[in-house]
């Protein structure tokens, strides 16, 4: 049986606790449950304004978690000192625009790239996985090699609005084939995310070379219906069909 690892993104157990500036429901509580029920990590995004997720979150689950933490950061100064200081097992670098609602797309890894290499060198020195959030794109594969990342996580959500539209989906679904494979024989670790929902999750699956699924905001709303222990057990035989 393969085996495909799923994150379980927490963000959204924050924004409805912020919504009305409460302390519930709790981030940490989320992130023990998610570990009680079979999810393989628990991401968290670190925002520059704090929408969600805060300091408090990640130094709590930091402290507390038993299963890896992939803490999303933007490439900063800021984000960069707080991830050398928690130390989190994995972390993923993404593009973040103050004004976007989520996030719209890989990132630009020609901007900065000086300060880009030197924070991914440091943050492996540190002991951290160092993936980088990315289009399936060649070139983009080939610079996330250069820049000696861990891995990349490969930007689902143009597939997943096709799918979830009902539109055709299959030359989205080539592109990220090949970029997968590319990823793979460059020797990275290709991680897939963004907008995944079980129809989309369940396409994607089949493609050979993705090891990790990072799952969020459907799998949040989800459990709203279902709970968290039925929604993350549909994701794992999902991911292991």
């Amino acid at each position: 049986m393969k085996k495909i690892r799923l994150g379980v993104n927490i963000d959204h157990v924050a924004t409805v606790r912020n919504a009305r500036g409460e302390n519930y429901p709790s981030p940490l509580r989320a992130a023990l449950l998610v570990k009680k029920k079979g999810a393989d990590s628990v991401t968290i995004h670190l925002r520059e304004d704090r929408r969600h997720i805060n300091d408090l979150d990640l130094k709590l689950i930091k402290s507390k978690l038993k299963i890896p933490l992939n803490l999303e950061i933007a490439a900063t100064k800021e984000m960069f000192k707080i991830a050398l200081k928690y130390k989190p097992s994995f972390i993923c670098i993404v593009p973040e625009k103050r004004r976007e609602i989520t996030t719209e797309g890989g990132l630009n890894l020609k901007y900065n790239n000086n300060f880009l290499k030197k924070i991914i060198y440091n943050l492996k020195k540190n002991g951290s996985r160092v993936s980088l959030f990315i289009e399936p794109k060649i070139k983009d594969l080939k610079e996330s090699k250069n820049l000696n990342a861990d891995c990349v996580e490969i930007h689902t959500g143009k597939f997943c609005n096709l799918v979830n539209k009902n539109k055709d989906y299959r030359k989205e679904l080539i592109i990220i084939k090949k970029a997968v494979e590319f990823g793979n024989n460059l020797g990275l670790e290709v991680h897939a995310g963004h907008g995944l929902t079980f129809k989309s999750a369940r396409i994607l699956s089949k493609i050979t070379g993705i090891k990790e699924f990072n799952i969020g905001h459907f799998l949040i709303g989800e459990s709203i219906f279902l709970g968290l222990e039925k929604t993350i057990k549909e994701f794992k035989k999902i991911l292991q069909k």
